[in-house]
């Protein structure tokens, strides 16, 4: 919820018009794995949605993201493939044309508005805060299909926090996973994945950690307090999304991004605000 909430008053302070579309489903992720089809299909779907409307898609979601994107294109360079799937979908009205393009949020805000344009909208520069940056896989891959960024040396988001004036330090394994797609199987590999990351962030002398993914926030913000409990070791080390370190550089209060709803909470960081 506070992803979106503070997502909201980024676009709200760069005069990005969000439109709802209210029929939009599941990206078709969760399916992937027990029904291929089934997955291409549901994004399908969301993909004309778009294109009635005529605009493209911006996802806060990796997951939703990799999935849209990956399709948008699988679509758009099999015409076997489009002619199948919009053999289904004619049985809902609707017809994939290929007109709509989808973007991750971050890759909105560096290529649509750009970071010259970003820097001019700052008005509390975060130049107190150290933070190290945590992609998430499915921005950054598969990088045939997800290919605004280099998936073995990111630059974007390093970029895109270093404009609100925070310093963003490098750090050992800066683009492993959380584990947070394991958490159903062995919730102990998660825990090992993401001690050894918060390890890695403290060691660099980062003061928090920015992610772009709700899922990978979850596995290191509410994860800390079980690390805690389960092995005696204390990070306290606050997760925020990216949005939300933009939202307070833009200069939108703290009170109005619900930030209460982190369990590391952020208080000394806001403090130095």
């Amino acid at each position: 919820m506070s992803y979106e909430v503070s997502a909201r008053k980024v676009a709200e302070r760069l005069n990005i018009e969000l439109v709802e579309m209210p029929e939009f489903s599941c990206c078709g992720l969760p399916a992937d794995q027990v029904n291929h089809k089934l997955m291409i299909l549901l994004s399908a779907q969301n993909l004309c949605t778009a294109e009635s409307l005529g605009l493209p898609i911006m996802m806060l979601c990796p997951g939703c993201y990799s999935t849209l994107n990956k399709v948008n294109r699988m679509l758009k360079g099999d015409k076997s493939l489009r002619e199948e799937v919009n053999g289904y979908l004619k049985e809902l009205g609707m017809n994939f044309k290929g007109t709509t393009d989808v973007k991750h949020f971050i890759q909105v805000l560096a290529e649509n508005i750009g970071l010259d344009a970003l820097r001019r909208h700052i008005r509390r520069p975060l130049k107190e805060w150290v933070v190290a940056e945590h992609y998430g896989c499915h921005v950054l891959r598969p990088s045939k299909y997800n290919d605004f960024d280099d998936p073995e040396d990111p630059k974007v988001l390093k970029s895109l926090i270093e404009v609100t004036g925070a310093k963003c330090v490098d750090y050992v394994d800066e683009t492993e996973c959380c584990g947070f797609p394991v958490a159903g199987i062995d919730e102990n590999i998660v825990l090992q994945l993401v001690r050894d990351k918060l390890n890695h962030v403290r060691e660099a002398g980062a003061q928090a950690l920015v992610t772009i993914c709700p899922s990978c926030f979850l596995a290191y913000d509410v994860n800390q307090s079980r690390i805690r409990r389960l092995m005696g070791e204390d990070y306290d080390i606050p997760v925020i999304h990216y949005s939300e370190l933009l939202a307070l550089a833009l200069g939108v209060d703290p009170k109005e991004l619900l930030l209460n709803e982190h369990r590391v909470k952020l208080d000394g960081l806001l403090e130095m605000l």
